[in-house]
C-alpha cells in the first residue's frame, strides 16, 4: 500500500471495517500503551513488556498514521526520537479500550490493579474524561 493509495476493504461491513483497522493483537496494545499507560516513543513501545519484533511495531504505528488514529512528531528534546499522540480519532477508542479492560477483568485473572478496574467500574465516563484530558488534539 502506497501512502496516498485508497485503502482495500475486504467489505463495507462496520465491524470487517474496525477488525481491518484494529483487529490484531499488536494494534490494540500500542494503543493501549500510548493513552492508558502514555507510553510515546518507539523504544517505550518496543519495552513495554509484550516482546513486540521491531518490524511489526514499526509497521503497526505506520498503520495507525495512515488511518489518522496517531500522528507523529519529532522529540522538541532529541530530534532524533519520534513521538506518538493520539489523534480525536483515535481517542475515540478509549470506550472500546476501558470496555476491553473491563470485561476481560470481570471473567479472567489479569494483572490489572484492582484499583484502577475499581475506579473504571465506578465512573466510567469520568475515567475515560481523565484520559482525554491528557492529551490535546485538534
Amino acid at each position: 500500500m502506497t501512502r496516498n493509495a485508497p485503502i482495500r476493504r475486504r467489505s463495507d461491513c462496520p465491524l470487517s471495517i474496525g477488525l481491518e483497522i484494529f483487529g490484531d493483537k499488536w494494534t490494540l496494545l500500542i494503543l493501549r500503551d500510548l493513552m492508558l499507560k502514555k507510553l510515546q516513543t518507539f523504544k517505550q513501545f518496543q519495552d513495554s513488556g509484550e516482546s513486540i519484533a521491531t518490524n511489526v511495531l514499526s509497521d503497526r504505528l505506520e498503520r495507525l498514521q495512515k488511518q489518522g488514529i496517531v500522528t507523529a512528531a519529532r522529540s522538541s528534546v532529541d530530534a532524533r526520537v519520534v513521538t506518538y499522540h493520539p489523534t480525536a480519532k483515535g481517542l475515540d477508542l478509549l470506550p472500546v479500550l476501558v470496555e476491553i479492560v473491563l470485561w476481560s477483568a470481570r471473567h479472567e485473572k489479569t494483572a490489572a490493579p484492582p484499583k484502577l478496574i475499581e475506579k473504571m467500574t465506578r465512573d466510567k465516563e469520568g475515567f475515560i474524561q481523565e484520559l482525554r484530558g491528557r492529551f490535546s488534539v485538534s
